[in-house]
């Protein structure tokens, strides 16, 4: 039984829970659809950075108005919502409610086979809540709306009698397909594919490259097999999402004679928006930063990132980057490595490409595991 996106919006209304914050999962990316549609339709949808920054605003919205906002993540977000968990909402603290909206990837009880990262989170998740002290309903597919009611009922009546954060699970197969009414479409000349792979082209061959979770490190991961090439080069950042730039900035460190380059995203970069101050202020000179910018959360769902009111590259250049651009077309590409290759400059460097969202429907993902990956580049490292 699968539950339309229009009847779950109103059991939320229902119980005046109409404030919803938080970082997209492809668990309930069809609910994410029917949010964007319906932003300041009657409801608030506040995408954030990070899943700290989500219970943080709902700790906001909670303080200026009283009511109980809806905190939407992955399970993977929930590791990181700790802090604030425990140092901000918690009973000890200032003791404000919440409601979790978590997406059981990597769910052990799942016969469907998920990604490596999801592993452990999946199977830790709901000790980690019993830890937390948050109580939790799961949501499953044999649920129909009316049990799916009472389970939401529960969460606001508990958030607010204990004054505290309480717990929906979101299982795969819950909603119904959404048709978003509200398709952003861009007319740039690449999509983030065809970028990797001119990049690739055009690399001297023993360059590392460090690319971020999702579908950037699954491209990269096909086109060197389609050409036949090893993978001991690349470390392909399968979960951790945010944290490519910081584990290619050590490398570029310990090993100065080896060109580095980091493949990321704007939703990763936002994530971990304070890691470019730290390369900027150790200064690697051997390492380049390249963003494929689609303003979009692409292995999700392709939901909206903030990325359209953000300029990367002065940032970038404010942190302490010697070179920063953005481009959006092949010949701007071209130029930008021929610059580089003559660039006397020494210094991080950083390049945004705007290119459009989506990925072939066929994308495979990797054929190694996560441990052969870093093995094999570890080996290349040290010889």
């Amino acid at each position: 039984m699968t539950i339309k996106c229009e009847e779950l919006y109103k059991v939320f209304k229902e119980q005046n829970l109409d404030y919803f914050t938080g970082v997209p999962d492809s668990t309930f990316k069809d609910w994410m659809k029917f949010l964007a549609d319906n932003h300041e339709n009657g409801l608030t949808n506040r995408i954030a950075v990070n899943e700290c920054e989500a219970v943080s605003l709902a700790a906001g919205y909670h303080l200026a108005t009283g009511n109980i906002g809806v905190i939407y993540m992955q399970n993977s977000g929930l590791g990181k919502t700790v802090n604030p968990l425990t140092s901000l909402t918690a009973k000890e603290v200032y003791s404000i409610p919440t409601v979790l909206m978590i997406g059981w990837r990597g769910n052990p009880k799942n016969e469907k086979k998920d990604e490596p990262q999801h592993k452990m989170m999946g199977k830790i998740m709901l000790p980690l809540l019993d830890v937390l002290e948050i109580p939790y309903k799961v949501l499953e597919e044999k649920d129909d709306i009316n049990i799916v009611r009472e389970k939401i009922f529960w969460a606001k009546q508990t958030a607010k009698q204990t004054n505290y954060a309480t717990a929906i699970i979101m299982t795969n197969g819950l909603f119904e397909e959404y048709d978003a009414l509200k398709k952003i479409k861009t007319n740039y000349e690449m999509f983030r594919e065809d970028a990797i792979k001119f990049i690739i082209n055009n690399l001297g061959g023993d360059e590392i490259i460090i690319s971020t979770t999702g579908k950037t490190s699954r491209e990269l991961f096909e086109y060197r097999e389609s050409l036949k090439q090893g993978h001991e080069k690349d470390f392909l950042t399968v979960g951790s999402m945010g944290c490519s730039s910081s584990i290619a900035l050590e490398i570029a460190l310990q090993k100065p004679n080896k060109k580095v380059f980091i493949f990321d995203g704007d939703g990763a970069t936002l994530m971990q928006l304070g890691a470019l101050a730290t390369v900027g202020h150790n200064n690697p000179k051997n390492l380049t930063h390249i963003i494929f910018d689609n303003n979009a959360y692409d292995s999700t769902g392709g939901q909206p990132t903030s990325s359209d009111s953000v300029d990367f590259k002065k940032i970038a250049s404010a942190c302490g980057y010697m070179n920063a651009k953005q481009i959006e077309s092949k010949k701007d590409l071209v130029d930008f490595f021929k610059e580089i290759k003559n660039l006397k400059q020494e210094g991080p460097k950083i390049l945004v490409i705007k290119v459009n969202k989506g990925a072939r429907k066929d994308l495979g993902r990797p054929t190694i595991t996560p441990i052969e990956n870093k093995q094999a580049l570890m080996d290349f490292l040290g010889k």
